[in-house]
């Protein structure tokens, strides 16, 4: 098995509606990540296309993308696991460089949702869920995760104020990155104003403040073996360790009280493989779609024991000068969650922080990196371990 590296990393701004075309979407994380890894669309022997499909009004864009991309005549390959789609993409470049079969792959991840109306992407959202058995009830994003929030308040005592807590630092870092939607201030008072919308209920016991909003965004990763790795790149971030797994997409199948079974599978086979623990993982980026979301993958992850995930961010370990910086580029609560391009822009904040590029959001000197990427309501996790 060939070592794998990530030579380039580029995004979109994450917009609430962006004006033009999937094609130019797309456009603009791919320019930035070949401007970032010196490569040209020549260069690049294959490409991987990531989103979730019940939101796109062109089928197939990989083929799309491809031609308008340059990328033509390499094969491209279209991937889809709900949330997590383009970490998932990650994993199959990563695949097809280290086995040799290429050498530099484009890992394409986008979500145009302005494309539809609010109503429509809660319904396809919905659809995330068993079809049959679960989602003709209404079950909806919001409502899943309120039971995993209320299982943990009942379990460990977690209270609204802990969960608040992680909403205002993500916002904290949210005011410092100009490729998010939400950057805005939000204290603990906004959670009780009566003039502060953060307030409002969504799903008991979460409100609108322990929600992400959907977005239009792209991002893309540059993939490449170490022989081209080093030719091309004076920084690279190495791949060190992937972990992926998957879960009943019933939740009656389902612990409620242990948080997501996908991100501890994943998390230990990751940590295997790159040979690393908890404890060695200098900056995160979780997936945060609820506040709740980011306070069970402190403990899934295991930077936390189970119920004292509120330790962390209480005490402000989680923060940029704490013990394990998480979510510093604001998460999804402040970026905006374009559903395909997540994960991608996950990465993108994990490799800028190794190569010490990061801006007002840099981490000390850190040397590895996680990324943690949640497809739907736990029924898909990956987690990448990244190195200098």
């Amino acid at each position: 098995m060939k070592k794998v590296a990530i030579i380039g990393v580029g995004q979109s701004k994450f917009v609430r509606s962006y004006p033009g075309s999937i094609r130019e979407l797309a456009f603009e994380g791919f320019k930035n990540a070949i401007g970032d890894a010196g490569v040209k669309p020549a260069e690049i022997d294959a490409s991987v296309v990531c989103s979730a499909p019940e939101y796109d009004k062109q089928r197939s864009p990989s083929g799309i993308f491809a031609e308008y991309l340059g990328l033509n005549p390499g094969p491209t390959f279209y991937v889809e696991t709900l949330c997590s789609s383009s970490s998932t993409g990650l994993k199959l470049a990563y695949s097809l460089v280290a086995s040799g079969l290429h050498d530099v792959v484009a890992v394409l991840g986008f979500q145009k949702m302005s494309e539809i109306s609010s109503a429509e992407s809660q319904e396809r959202m919905g659809r995330g869920a068993d079809i049959q058995w679960e989602s003709p009830f209404g079950t909806m994003m919001p409502a899943y995760y309120a039971m995993y929030a209320q299982a943990h308040m009942d379990k460990y005592g977690t209270t609204h104020e802990d969960l608040a807590a992680i909403r205002v630092k993500a916002a904290t870092y949210g005011q410092l990155n100009e490729m998010a939607v939400y950057r805005k201030p939000v204290n603990m008072e906004d959670f009780t104003d009566k003039e502060s919308r953060m307030r409002y209920p969504v799903a008991s016991p979460l409100r609108v403040g322990d929600c992400c909003a959907n977005a239009d965004g792209s991002s893309c990763l540059i993939v490449a073996s170490e022989e081209k790795a080093k030719a091309f790149s004076t920084k690279p971030v190495w791949i060190r360790g992937v972990g992926a797994a998957s879960a009943s997409v019933n939740l009656t199948g389902r612990d409620l009280f242990t948080g997501l079974a996908v991100a501890k599978q994943a998390a230990e086979q990751a940590y295997a493989m790159a040979g690393v623990t908890a404890q060695d993982i200098d900056v995160a980026e979780v997936h945060d779609c609820f506040t709740i979301a980011e306070m069970m993958a402190y403990e899934n992850l295991g930077f936390a024991k189970p119920g004292e995930g509120r330790d962390l961010i209480q005490n402000k370990e989680t923060y940029k000068e704490g013990k394990i910086p998480v979510n510093v580029d604001g998460g999804l609560l402040s970026k905006g969650h374009p559903i395909g391009a997540t994960g991608g822009s996950q990465i993108r904040t994990v490799v800028l922080q190794l190569r010490g590029e990061a801006g007002d959001i840099q981490v000390p000197n850190p040397e590895i990196g996680l990324v943690h990427n949640i497809g739907g309501v736990g029924l898909y996790g990956n987690v990448t371990i990244l190195g200098r």
